[in-house]
């Protein structure tokens, strides 16, 4: 079963949407491990969100593990995961990433992204 999930139209309706929103939004955006984010969402220096698009049901627990990891190295309070699939329980790697980092997760089909990203930026906007 093929899934297809439209990286670039996605990416490029989230910059739109932070840009008339005031907010700087990088697609792969590289920490200082060297790890790329698919887009990180800003508001100057602060570090809003961390969003990865997975377009593989293979192993989507440690993807989504290894996701948080590296958004919570660098800085970032929530992760959102665009993924097309029906999404497995993921059990104790949702209770490690929301208990132990602290930080907020998100799985998204990618027909809700984009209107949750401008729900997001409405809300950050009037902060």
């Amino acid at each position: 079963m093929v899934v297809e999930i439209k990286v670039k139209s996605l990416l490029r309706e989230a910059e739109a949407v932070c840009s008339r929103k005031s907010l700087l939004a990088i697609r792969e955006y590289r920490t200082e491990d060297g790890s790329r984010i698919d887009l990180a969402i800003l508001r100057g220096d602060e570090k809003l969100l961390a969003i990865e698009l997975e377009a593989s049901f293979k192993w989507i627990r440690q993807r989504v593990l290894y996701n948080a990891v590296k958004a919570h190295r660098a800085g970032f309070p929530e992760l959102w995961v665009v993924y097309p699939f029906k999404m497995p329980r993921l059990g104790w790697v949702a209770s490690f990433i929301e208990e132990e980092l602290g930080m907020k997760l998100l799985i998204l089909q990618p027909e809700e992204f984009v209107e949750k990203v401008e729900e997001l930026t409405a809300r950050w906007a009037r902060l």
